[in-house]
């Protein structure tokens, strides 16, 4: 077994599907975190059919996995859409990130609505006594302290969403796991480039780990101060 071998020459390729890893996982956790604060605010709202529509969204992606949604969103809804539209498709790239996001998105929608019932409950009530409205106090005095609290758990739910990622290789995504699968139908060198693409993932996710990890510390010294 010659891994420096297999190495070099499955580098470009792993190259190239590390890039639309991280362009597909950052763009569906841009998408996921308006998601889940959307969800989160319906979700708290005292109109009933607003709120039910947040938890209906929530129950669903929660009780269903993750690779059932993707082949939902790929090929299920462009052929419903098509029996109104002529034509309609979904490219596999807006497939995975639609995913992708939703999936996060549900997620985000419970970490930020943790984060908002651990601020105290007496911020809204001192709010209130100096004459904001309840909309304009959550906006301007609870949404910041819950975005604060929510920091380290969007971290993680980042790196669930990057790991998420590999499953959009059954669609067709040319992400970093797809690309290590087509090396090894050309070569069967399966045992060195598999352990190659999980290397990939382990240094990418010890970056971002550390990085959290500060962001925690940052969050942390924040609130003392």
């Amino acid at each position: 077994m010659d891994f420096a071998t297999v190495f070099m020459e499955v580098y470009p390729s792993l190259f190239s599907g590390l890039q639309m890893t991280l362009k597909a996982s950052l763009l569906a956790i841009f998408i996921a975190f308006f998601l889940g604060l959307g969800s989160c605010i319906l979700g708290m709202s005292k109109i009933k059919p607003l709120a039910w529509i947040s938890k209906l969204y929530i129950w669903i992606i929660r009780g269903t996995p993750f690779i059932v949604q993707l082949f939902i969103v790929k090929y299920g809804v462009p052929q419903v859409v098509s029996m109104f539209v002529d034509g309609f498709n979904i490219s596999i790239f807006q497939a995975a990130v639609g995913t992708l996001s939703l999936n996060a998105g549900a997620y985000m929608s419970e970490i930020f609505r943790g984060g908002i019932e651990a601020v105290d409950p007496g911020q809204m009530e001192a709010a209130s006594s100096l004459g904001l409205p309840r909309s304009r106090a959550m906006i301007k005095v609870i949404l910041p302290q819950a975005l604060r609290i929510s920091i380290p758990s969007l971290c993680n739910q980042f790196i669930i969403t990057l790991k998420d990622s590999s499953l959009a290789q059954v669609i067709g995504l040319q992400e970093l796991f797809y690309q290590g699968k087509i090396y090894v139908g050309r070569t069967f060198k399966s045992f060195e480039t598999y352990i190659i693409v999980g290397c990939v993932y382990l240094v990418i996710i010890t970056v971002l780990s550390f990085v959290i990890k500060h962001i925690e510390r940052k969050t942390k010294y924040g609130q003392k101060s």
